[in-house]
């Protein structure tokens, strides 16, 4: 690539530090060349790569997932409450979730802050919400903060039925003890939980038709970004908008997020009735220009925008913004798990409907369900930890949650065995989620749970999984996977292959580095009929496979 094509991908914005050090890569790649065909050190791949890094048809563009397009690091807003002041109290035994609770709502009423809770045990038996932008709740280190749970969410807001009929408890995959959303979703929760009645998911759900159109926009391809639209008038740089795309009635869109050509035009979409209710594909995404009708996003399309899908902004839910979890243990008062979908809600930290939000350095023990992004995008969780007596999904990214990163984030092998009829699904995917990224791994049990409902283009990449677990999701929620998903250096220290090397599962995907495996337990058979276009690139050691990390080697890439 020459200097010119470096311009391009930075849309002519690039400092000279940014362009030399652009520059020394492609030619370091380049010189690269003849070594890596000896070693076997730089994938193929890789240099396909970054040639096309926003349109690679197995690779997928995650350079700018997380919090603010994946910076290093968290604001520090000053501090505006300490939660002893609001009559928390270390003791153990006095609840302190109305006093953390009115500490937040200070900081909101405040426009933003810090709330600090000081090192120590507090009791709390209620949930803790987070529904004001820019609020931070702050312990004091991990290790050193505690938050000791002794209610399910049944019993502190209700069961939570699924919309799918049965006696299923949808706390089996959303709500957390620590619940960050914003106001208006959060009220409409409990509301529809307290009356009995599903509460909508997603940015907009089953209310889709009372938000209002911002403007159609016209036809685009995946990777580009900036975007031409109608009428610009109600647009401007920093504005959160909602990329809204149907269906049309011969699934063509599902097709594209699949692929395309025969095996997913083959496929049977018409009685996936769950996954047909994650449609339309909604994308929040914040503008970073405007010059006439041309509109510059913070990241490239997703997929492409074509007549038949009706491409408009529209308006959402307003966001939860700038909010965060830092600095503390949530421990549950130890129960036995639940019969599989019979959670009863001793949940972590979830994040739902969110935009540039974060966790960090937060360890969840003896939950259901660890950690979870609900309709949530462009958030960070960073240094987060799962121990125990065992759960559900530690992990959970679903209802169209996209450009998450999870980071060096560990999953411990559980204190209690399992139960027969339980399920551990690891780091789960779903929902038409897209653009998702776990990175730098510990995973001492689980799996990689792609949970159907045709997840495409997310990263797996420098992780290390004891591979005991197993995917889940029901037949009606549609494939697997959709194209564009990587594994990158996975070291599988069982030797299972099962949802590790996806090549015969996944449509374009890419499987590189992975430790050699063999297929035992849960053995899945491709979605789609024909040939896959997955790529596979083995060694005889992941150790040798440079870039190590997928998603810090794309980074690097933007300097």
């Amino acid at each position: 690539m020459n200097v010119k094509g470096w311009l391009d991908m930075n849309h002519g914005h690039v400092s000279r530090r940014t362009l030399l050090a652009g520059a020394t890569a492609v030619a370091l790649t380049a010189t690269t060349g003849t070594a890596a065909a000896t070693t076997r050190e730089v994938p193929t791949l890789w240099k396909e790569f970054t040639r096309t890094p926003f349109t690679h048809p197995q690779i997928p563009y995650i350079g700018r997932a997380g919090y603010r397009a994946g910076a290093a690091c968290f604001p520090r807003h000053r501090v505006v409450a300490d939660v002893t002041r609001f009559g928390a109290v270390p003791d153990g035994t006095t609840d302190c979730a109305p006093s953390i609770n009115r500490a937040i709502a200070a900081a909101g009423r405040a426009g933003g802050g810090t709330v600090t809770i000081p090192p120590g045990t507090f009791r709390i038996d209620g949930l803790i919400h987070i529904g004001y932008d820019n609020v931070v709740l702050r312990g004091a280190g991990s290790s050193r903060t505690t938050l000791y749970a002794t209610k399910n969410l049944t019993e502190l807001i209700g069961v939570y039925g699924s919309r799918y009929g049965g006696t299923k408890s949808s706390w089996s995959w959303a709500g957390g003890l620590i619940w960050l959303a914003p106001k208006a979703r959060w009220d409409s929760l409990v509301t529809a939980i307290k009356a009995q009645a599903w509460p909508f998911e997603g940015w907009t759900g089953n209310k889709r038709d009372e938000w209002t159109t911002l403007t159609p926009v016209r036809p685009a391809r995946q990777g580009d970004w900036t975007v031409t639209v109608a009428d610009a008038s109600r647009l401007y740089p920093g504005r959160l908008v909602l990329l809204r795309i149907a269906d049309d009635t011969s699934h063509t869109l599902l097709q594209h997020m699949a692929g395309g050509g025969p095996g997913p035009a083959a496929y049977y979409w018409d009685d996936k009735t769950k996954l047909l209710s994650y449609v339309p594909y909604e994308w929040p995404v914040r503008i970073t220009h405007v010059h006439g009708n041309r509109v510059t996003l913070e990241r490239p399309l997703p997929v492409d925008l074509r007549p038949e899908w009706n491409p408009q902004f529209t308006t959402h839910v307003k966001e939860l913004t700038g909010a965060g979890v830092e600095g503390l243990t949530l421990e549950v008062m130890e129960t036995p798990q639940a019969p599989h979908l019979l959670d009863k809600g001793y949940n972590g930290v979830v994040l739902q409907c969110t935009y540039d939000c974060w966790v960090d350095d937060v360890t969840v023990r003896n939950v259901d369900n660890g950690f979870g992004l609900v309709a949530a995008s462009s958030c960070t969780l960073r240094r987060t930890r799962v121990g125990g007596r065992g759960e559900h999904h530690p992990y959970f990214c679903r209802e169209g949650s996209h450009d998450n990163l999870i980071e060096d984030f560990t999953l411990e092998q559980r204190t209690v065995p399992a139960r027969p009829d339980t399920q551990l699904h690891g780091i789960n995917v779903e929902g038409l989620s897209s653009y998702n990224v776990w990175s730098h791994g510990d995973m001492r049990m689980g799996t990689f749970d792609s949970h159907r409902g045709l997840p495409f283009a997310n990263v797996r990449t420098d992780i290390t999984v004891d591979n005991n677990g197993r995917h889940g999701g029901d037949a009606n929620a549609g494939p697997l996977f959709g194209a564009r998903f990587t594994h990158w250096n996975i070291r599988v220290t069982n030797h299972r292959a099962g949802l590790m090397k996806i090549d015969g599962l996944a449509p374009y995907s890419a499987t590189v580095g992975v430790d050699e495996c063999t297929e035992f337990d849960q053995i899945d058979v491709p979605d789609f009929t024909g040939d896959l276009h997955s790529r596979l690139e083995l060694y005889p050691t992941t150790d040798t496979v440079r870039p190590r990390n997928l998603y810090e080697a794309q980074r690097a890439l933007r300097r």
